[in-house]
Order: structure tokens, then C-alpha cells, then sequence
């Protein structure tokens, strides 16, 4: 356990003044972010946020470490293998700032705690599965309902993509236009809605490792750590009430592999011409790589 002897938050967080005031420096270490999921995203959230000094949050994981999740996941080691991701980012968190105020919801979130994941919050990010898009639904559906800011930002290819939803905004379900949908097509219009620009797509070298049916997908660290930098970039704003929020209709896509920012205006979500257009495109290739598959 760490201890408390020798720690200043003072002192540890000192480097951020200049870039944030004193007075926002002691609202940030007043404020209580909610993420939900620890491993790729997620985990490297509560890591720079406890860096910046964000002194309180909420998190949800019940996932364990597996080797599959050293390619991208911050708290995967082999000495981790088989632990819970909630205990081991924890320890992490708390080797920065044993002060954390830390609530913890380790078998994951559903309609009965998430009030109760929520409550207190000044910002939700999103650290979700890709594919836990039934959970994900609720968690900014609530967000919504409750006033919380929700920030999804995901790791695509090399580069992130960054959709904001904000109190009297666009929501989320009137963005991605889920309802209604199998899970199949959730899949591919929530990979769409977060990818108008699809930068990514110009260097996938095998796209047979894209299989949204089988629940899988390539990934990156080098996403996973840009996501991480953008996504603590909105808390900044959010929370401090300084700088402008890109709010979804508009997102951001920054490609670090392309060399690209590509900026995306989509009111209307995935019912915009181009972004119906697109879904006809993915969805006719992966029924053309399905047909291909079969003997």
C-alpha cells in the first residue's frame, strides 16, 4: 500500500502551473471524472488525469489481464496476467497521488449502479469495449439526463478520433441512430459515427482483421496514447470552464501515420447523406469479404 509519507499534492503537481492557475489547479483536484473500463483507453485515462491532478473518480472494470491486451493496454504486464485491470490500475493511480478519492464498481456498470457510478460526477469518458455498445447507450444516456459532459475519444489505427457530447447538445443516440438496429449494424454505424473521415482506412494492410461480426479488431498503442492526450485535453476544458469545446454534431480525427487533422461537421449524425453514403460503402465491402469466406 502506498503511504502518505513524503507526498505534497503541491509539490507533485507543481510542473502544471503556468498551463493552469493555482485556483484551477485546486478545481481539478476537486473534481470527480467517471470512467468506465480500465484497459486500453480507459486504464491511460486514470493515469493522466491523476497526473494532471484530478483528485477523484469513479471506475468500472471487471475484466483480468490476458496476454492479448499487452499490445495496447498500460497496466498489462506478466506480472499482471490473470489480475483484475481495476486493482492494478488502482495501484498505479495511487502511486501518483495517494490522496485519490477512488469509488470503485469492479463487476462493471448496468441500469441498477449507474446512478450510483455517476453521482458527483463532473465528467464521464468513455473507456467502453468497442463492442459493449448496450451499456454505452445507457451510460450517455444517463449523462445526458443527469447534465454530465460525456467524452468519447477512440483509438483508430495510428491516429484518435473525438466526438464531445454536451449538456443541450446533440445526444448521443440522436448522433449514432442506434435504436431499432441489430448488433451487427450498431457495430458498423457506431464505427462510422466515430470515423467520418476514416483516415485509418488509406493503411490497413489486411482488412480480414477487421471482423465486427466476431467482435474483433486491430488496435495500436500509439492510438491508445493519442487518445489519451486529446481525451485529458477536453477534462481540461470541461472541467476548468476555459477554452472551446468541439461538440458532436463536429468532431476532430487526427492521424499521426497520415499526417492529417481532419475536422467533421455531420449534423443529422448517421443520417447524413455522406455519412449514409459511407454506411452503404462499409457495409456492401464486409458482405462482399463474408461472401468471399465462405466455401
Amino acid at each position: 500500500m502506498t503511504s502518505l509519507l513524503g507526498f505534497s499534492y503541491d509539490e507533485a503537481f507543481s510542473r502544471n502551473l503556468g498551463w493552469v492557475t493555482e485556483a484551477e489547479q485546486a478545481r481539478l483536484r476537486a473534481s470527480r471524472v467517471c470512467i468506465a473500463g480500465l484497459g486500453g483507453v480507459g486504464g491511460v485515462y486514470l493515469l493522466t488525469l491523476a497526473r494532471l491532478g484530478v483528485g477523484a473518480f469513479s471506475v468500472a472494470e471487471f475484466d483480468t489481464y490476458a496476454l492479448a491486451n499487452f499490445n495496447r493496454q498500460v497496466g498489462a504486464t506478466l506480472s499482471t496476467i490473470n489480475r483484475p485491470k481495476v486493482d492494478v490500475m488502482l495501484e498505479m493511480a495511487r502511486e501518483i497521488n495517494p490522496q485519490l478519492d477512488i469509488r470503485v464498481f469492479d463487476r462493471g456498470l448496468d441500469a441498477s449502479n449507474l446512478d450510483d457510478f455517476l453521482a458527483d460526477g463532473n465528467l464521464y469518458l468513455d473507456g467502453l469495449d468497442f463492442f459493449a455498445l448496450a451499456i454505452r447507450r445507457e451510460v450517455f444516456a444517463r449523462c445526458e439526463r443527469l447534465r454530465i459532459p460525456a467524452v468519447t475519444v477512440a483509438p483508430l489505427g495510428m491516429g484518435a478520433s473525438l466526438l464531445n457530447f454536451v449538456p443541450g447538445g446533440m445526444s448521443f443516440e440522436s448522433y449514432f441512430r442506434l435504436e431499432g438496429q441489430t448488433e451487427d449494424e450498431q457495430a458498423l454505424r457506431f464505427l462510422v459515427g466515430l470515423s467520418p473521415a476514416m483516415l485509418q482506412m488509406a493503411y490497413l494492410v489486411d482488412p480480414s482483421r477487421v471482423d465486427l461480426a466476431n467482435r474483433r479488431g486491430p488496435s495500436t498503442a500509439i492510438g491508445v496514447q493519442l487518445c489519451s492526450g486529446i481525451a485529458a485535453t477536453q477534462a481540461v476544458k470541461l472541467l476548468l470552464g476555459r477554452g472551446r469545446v468541439i461538440a458532436a454534431p463536429a468532431g476532430l480525427h487526427f492521424d499521426a501515420f497520415r499526417n492529417r487533422l481532419a475536422r467533421t461537421w455531420r449534423p443529422g449524425g448517421n443520417d447524413h447523406p455522406l455519412q449514409r453514403l459511407l454506411l452503404r460503402v462499409v457495409r456492401r465491402r464486409l458482405m462482399q469479404r463474408k461472401t468471399r469466406a465462405v466455401p
